[in-house]
């Protein structure tokens, strides 16, 4: 097992006000909190923070084999748990309505598709998954825990005048142009242990303790992410703002007030 290595990723949306758990500094914009370990050779999961100040670019990822068309190891399905979010805040997950290919790259182009953007409140405990093919955009005000393939893929629609690439041909070619067909669990604070998601590409735990990660898991790759309390595993330990790696078999131990979420590559 290890405990992976944390790195901040500053962005011109990101903010400055991060809990000192995260160890920057007030004069950085961090916007992205990574997990990774130079020993670790492309893992099929990737676990980080984000933390927003501003909206998001409208973006899309395209699927396994739509990547792979395009000479990429893997496409990038996603997931976001959120863990606080500012009054009014919302994400925008697929499209109020379908659209033709001509009309969304139109909207992208004029800056419509801001209206086209099915729009939606968040409040910690909110996690959604957002397959590849998605249009989605995260608001501002939020802070929220992504678990993702590990693939570095997104095609812009529309980035609100900044001076950034967009792809407008890879994007309109992926996306699903119409309205948001993912799993959701909105205050999914309800249930402290459940499935959050069950997958192909990958599947979320949310646990209280040990006795709420199936069994079946101790034999797989375990990303764990304390949300309150602490996880260990052998000398290894991670509270908030951390992440273990730990490979099959590895034990794990949870302290009496632990909320983790645990995720693995592939279904349950």
């Amino acid at each position: 097992m290890v405990k992976l290595q944390r790195s901040a990723v500053e962005k011109p949306w990101g903010r400055t006000d991060l809990d000192p758990v995260f160890g920057t500094s007030s004069a950085q914009r961090v916007g992205e909190i990574w997990f990774t370990h130079a020993e670790l050779a492309d893992p099929p999961l990737l676990v980080k923070y984000i933390f927003t100040s501003e909206n998001l670019s409208v973006q899309v990822h395209p699927s396994d084999d739509e990547a792979r068309a395009r000479g990429l190891a893997s496409g990038k399905n996603e997931s976001w748990y959120i863990l606080n979010a500012d009054d009014g805040a919302r994400l925008g997950l697929g499209l109020k309505a379908a659209v033709t290919e001509d009309e969304l790259r139109a909207a992208a182009i004029n800056g419509s598709i801001e209206q086209m953007l099915d729009w939606r409140p968040v409040e910690a405990g909110d996690f959604f998954y957002v397959p590849a093919g998605t249009i989605h955009a995260i608001g501002a005000g939020i802070a929220l825990m992504e678990i993702q393939q590990n693939a570095d893929v997104t095609y812009r629609l529309y980035d609100y005048g900044r001076p950034r690439e967009l792809h407008l041909d890879d994007a309109v070619s992926v996306s699903q142009r119409k309205p948001y067909v993912g799993h959701s669990i909105i205050n999914s604070s309800t249930s402290n242990d459940r499935i959050l998601v069950d997958e192909a590409s990958f599947s979320v735990i949310r646990a209280s303790s040990t006795e709420g990660i199936p069994q079946s898991l101790a034999s797989r790759q375990r990303w764990v992410m304390p949300l309150h309390g602490s996880a260990s595993s052998g000398t290894e330990g991670a509270s908030i703002g951390e992440c273990l790696l730990l490979q099959p078999r590895a034990p794990l131990s949870l302290s009496p007030d632990a909320l983790v979420l645990v995720a693995v590559a592939g279904r349950i």
